[in-house]
């Protein structure tokens, strides 16, 4: 019997079935063992040793492994085929070999970019050792992060309070981010006009012909910078005769793109299907691992984190006689297409996303997919089959006209494009059927039938202002593709990159837009000032380059992590003596705009408009920054920084507080004030005041009496229900608007329905939420959202249910909730079970199941020393308070 170890129980179900019965595939459960989330996990003065520890629910996968092992003739480790793959079989293996149950048996290595029986077969026949400079890569990295992480966020919480973490390279993610909101500020709009003629041929046909040249010169884009300059060209342009120079057809042939990568598939999901980058990994991830496909659990793409972009010959082959089936030989180019990446720093040692079949198209496979995923391979489908195909034809017709006004003349330009033959674009519209062609098609616009040297006829002439708009700011997609260009992360970082942004509120997303938040920006402006050479472009670029160079043996990892760490530690021990002055005043000037935003009436935004004579300042509380006036306490004036740049609140009149009117029960005044976390109403004075802040939406120039008296008024009762006679609220908590009902809680769409719901509504959302949502009745058990089948060890069903603390997975006894963020309907059974794990290695256990072995579970994590390898852990001046936080890369 051959023991084979793999990263997921999916994967090991099906290529259990591939092997047959003289193989065991058990799971890894991803990583088997990490660095504790402590200081002194790495330890640079002992040549960067690292110290490793394997948690509860590893320490019985690993016996698990270790005890099929003992019986077996050889050891197979068919982890991930890139550089965490690698890792994960050179910690099992390394952990195997200190529990001695090898004794001397074969150990191989297998990988296969798909889960195909083929594919798998294949690998398993052509065996090899363990990749030790991928492996060296691997350690590398992960000590820089620690080094990073847990050296330099004990800096920021020491001297910046509020912020949460940094990390090697999330932070220089933050940064991109953060330049694109100050190019924003600093941007000037401009003033251009377009012009442009509509003409008319002999035959009666209209076409539209812009304003290129006047006065014998050319006119670049925006060259009309005003109004008066373009009335002049209006009016030439009005009492000019029109001819026609010449006209130029000219064939054009556009190539199809290379199949996805992990980045180009996230950018193309982002844009077509509205997929953020964690999304479409974990729709890509069960195509990758297998779907069941008519009784049979078939992996659909190959593996989906690759920055390579060739298919393999194979492939190449299947998806030429895919075309030539399903599209017409006419669609297959003579040769087959070759491609590279133009990213900088990409390995390419893997294929890049594609079908493992081009004849599972995907109307024929519908059936057996949900939505998400359907959209996802359809995508990866077309892709991959169009890079194969021929070329798209087009001809693009260009007429040059002449404008002559008593001898002033100008020049016009009308172009205009027709696809003569599809190519490679049928692959995204629809299928030919035996064969068939397309008919010509607009791309552009169609002109109609222009010779040269005829008159047209002027029938009007348009002049249109605009003004120049700042840079965009990033989506995930964009920020995503930037990070390729520069050679900043690699594939298998991108997603959990931008999410660490998200949970540490360094950036929001806002209608797909990535909006840096004040807390993100104080971060990046503080690293920029002090730790300017770890956030710079080209030198994390560079560091990502000597990772590849390790990965290829060429150079020797720790001799990377040396000449890292001396100018790194050197960096820290210097902002020992940094004071928080410092530190303030060179914020001060980094975030000008922000801290400091002009005023309408053009006075000095860095004196406080209260007092009169006190400089406004960043100043550092326990919950982050706010501004504050120099006069404290004289003058208590202080403003929340905002993400909008904190000028709303200055501007609107909130610098001392606007009285709204009396609480006609009460008798105090109603106020409208701006604190250190926003606009908010006071009734009274005094600590015993009533505050209610602005909910999020409401401007602070909208707010009169009847909405301060509302919002301070609140809960509202409601009424009471017909069945129970108590009574219904509503609210706003810090989870948004919501309805209460005797301790149960159900969230309200819109803070408007706080102040609006009826009665009947709201018993309708109180059922819905007990009924359909998985809300606990008294006394009851929530209903389950999704259904994951039986665990794998018995013990009943997995579920996923919706409690008081929000959506969790139950098994048994153990409950496990989901991590922030993540979508109930799209958690997988993998993922599920490997929260179970992790919960119940925590708890001790709580099923029936096997008490003995959830005992070993909760007997905790084990740490123990490499002695082949090591990984990264803390130095010396990481706090103590480190251990207790963990940064994200």
């Amino acid at each position: 019997m051959n023991v084979v170890v793999v990263e997921s129980p999916a994967k090991a179900k099906t290529i259990n079935k591939y092997l047959g019965p003289g193989y065991k595939v058990l799971a890894s459960f991803g990583h088997v063992r990490d660095l504790p989330a402590k200081d002194g996990s790495v330890l640079p003065d002992q040549d960067f040793e690292m110290l490793w520890e394997v948690d509860g629910a590893s320490q019985k996968r690993m016996k698990d492994i270790a005890d099929a092992v003992k019986s077996s003739d050889s050891l197979f480790l068919a982890t991930d085929p890139d550089r965490e793959g690698e890792a994960i079989s050179w910690h099992v293996l390394d952990l195997l070999n200190k529990k001695r149950v090898l004794n001397g048996k074969p150990v191989k290595r297998v990988v296969f970019n798909a889960i195909t029986k083929k594919a798998v077969l294949d690998a398993m026949a052509d065996p090899r050792d363990i990749d030790v400079p991928l492996v060296d890569a691997y350690l590398a990295r992960r000590a820089l992060d620690y080094l990073v992480g847990f050296n330099l966020s004990p800096v920021l919480w020491r001297k910046l309070p509020g912020a949460r973490s940094a990390g090697r390279v999330q932070s220089v993610a933050l940064r991109l981010v953060c330049d694109r909101e100050s190019e924003i500020e600093r941007f000037i709009s401009e003033e251009y006009w377009n012009l442009s003629a509509i003409l008319k041929t002999p035959r009666g046909d209209e076409f539209e012909a812009r304003l290129v040249s006047a006065d014998g010169k050319r006119l670049p884009p925006r060259a009309v910078s005003n109004g008066e300059d373009a009335g002049r060209l209006k009016a030439l342009l009005e009492g000019a005769s029109y001819l026609v120079d010449t006209v130029e057809a000219k064939p054009v042939k556009r190539n199809p793109s290379p199949p996805f990568t992990t980045s180009t598939l996230q950018q193309a999901a982002s844009s077509k299907l509205g997929f953020s980058a964690s999304r479409t990994m974990q729709v890509a991830q069960k195509l990758y691992e297998g779907v069941d496909i008519g009784g049979e659990t078939v992996g659909l793409i190959t593996y989906m984190r690759t920055d390579g972009v060739q298919m393999a010959p194979e492939a190449i082959d299947a998806s030429r006689r895919a075309i030539a089936n399903q599209f017409g030989d006419r669609y297959l180019p003579e040769k087959p297409r070759f491609y590279s990446t133009k990213a900088k720093n990409a390995q390419e040692a893997h294929e890049a996303i594609r079908p493992t079949d081009f004849d599972r198209v995907p109307d024929r496979i519908r059936k057996f997919l949900d939505d998400d995923q359907l959209r996802l391979y359809d995508l990866i489908w077309k892709r991959g089959i169009a890079s194969q195909m021929a070329s798209a034809e087009i001809e693009r017709t260009t007429v040059e006209i002449l404008a002559d006004n008593g001898g002033k003349m100008a020049g016009l330009r009308a172009v205009g494009s027709v696809i003569r033959f599809d190519g490679f674009i049928a692959a995204y519209t629809d299928q030919k059927e035996d064969g068939e062609q397309s008919d010509d098609s607009e791309e552009g616009g169609r002109l109609p039938e222009i010779n040269a040297r005829e008159n047209l006829a002027k029938q009007k002439i348009n002049s249109t202002q605009h003004f120049t708009e700042p840079p965009p700011r990033y989506s995930e997609a964009s920020l995503i593709k930037k990070m390729e260009e520069l050679g900043i992360g690699r594939p298998s970082t991108y997603a959990a990159t931008l999410a660490t942004l998200r949970d540490r509120d360094y950036v929001t997303i806002d209608k797909r837009k990535l909006l840096p938040q004040a807390k993100g920006r104080l971060v990046t402006a503080f690293l920029e000032s002090f730790f300017t050479k770890y956030v710079e472009y080209d030198f994390t670029a560079d560091l990502e380059e000597k990772l590849d160079r390790i990965s290829a043996g060429e150079l020797n990892w720790k001799d990377v992590l040396r000449d890292f760490w001396s100018d790194f530690f050197a960096q820290i021990e210097d902002t020992k003596e940094l004071r928080v002055t410092n530190v303030l005043d060179a914020l001060n000037e980094a975030l000008a705009p922000l801290v400091f935003p002009k005023r309408e009436d053009g006075s000095d935004p860095r004196i406080c408009q209260v007092c009169g004579t006190g400089n406004l300042s960043l100043k550092l509380g326990k919950y982050g920054a706010f501004v504050g006036c120099s006069n404290y306490p004289e003058c208590n004036y202080t403003r929340q920084l905002s993400s909008e740049g904190g000028a709303e609140a200055e501007s609107s009149g909130l610098n001392e507080p606007k009285a709204l009117g009396a609480d006609p029960v009460t008798g105090e005044e109603l106020t409208l004030r701006s604190g250190r976390f926003g606009p908010y109403i006071q009734r009274g004075d005094g600590k015993e005041a009533k505050r209610a802040s602005l909910p999020k939406g409401w401007k602070p120039e909208e707010i009169d009496y009847e909405k301060a008296m509302a919002l301070i008024s609140l809960p509202r009762d409601i009424g009471k229900h017909p069945e129970s006679g108590k009574m219904i609220s509503s609210g706003i908590g810090r989870y948004g608007p919501f309805l209460l009902h005797d301790g149960s809680y159900a969230n309200l769409e819109s803070v408007e329905d706080v102040f609006t719901v009826g009665l009947n509504r709201a018993v309708t959302v109180l059922a819905e939420k007990q009924n359909k949502a998985g809300g606990r009745a008294r006394g009851g058990t929530p209903t389950a959202l999704k259904d994951l089948g039986e665990h794998p060890d018995g013990g009943g069903l997995i579920t996923v249910r919706d409690g008081k603390y929000g959506p969790y997975v139950n098994w048994g006894k153990v409950n496990a909730t989901l991590p922030k963020g993540t979508d109930p309907q799209a958690i997988t059974v993998e993922e599920a079970l490997a929260l179970i794990v992790a919960k119940a290695g925590k708890s001790g256990g709580t099923t029936k199941k096997a008490p003995a072995k959830a005992k070993a579970a909760a007997a905790g994590a084990k740490a123990t020393k490499t002695t082949a390898k090591p990984k990264a852990a803390a130095k010396k001046p990481a706090a103590k308070t480190a251990a207790k936080k963990k940064s994200a890369e």
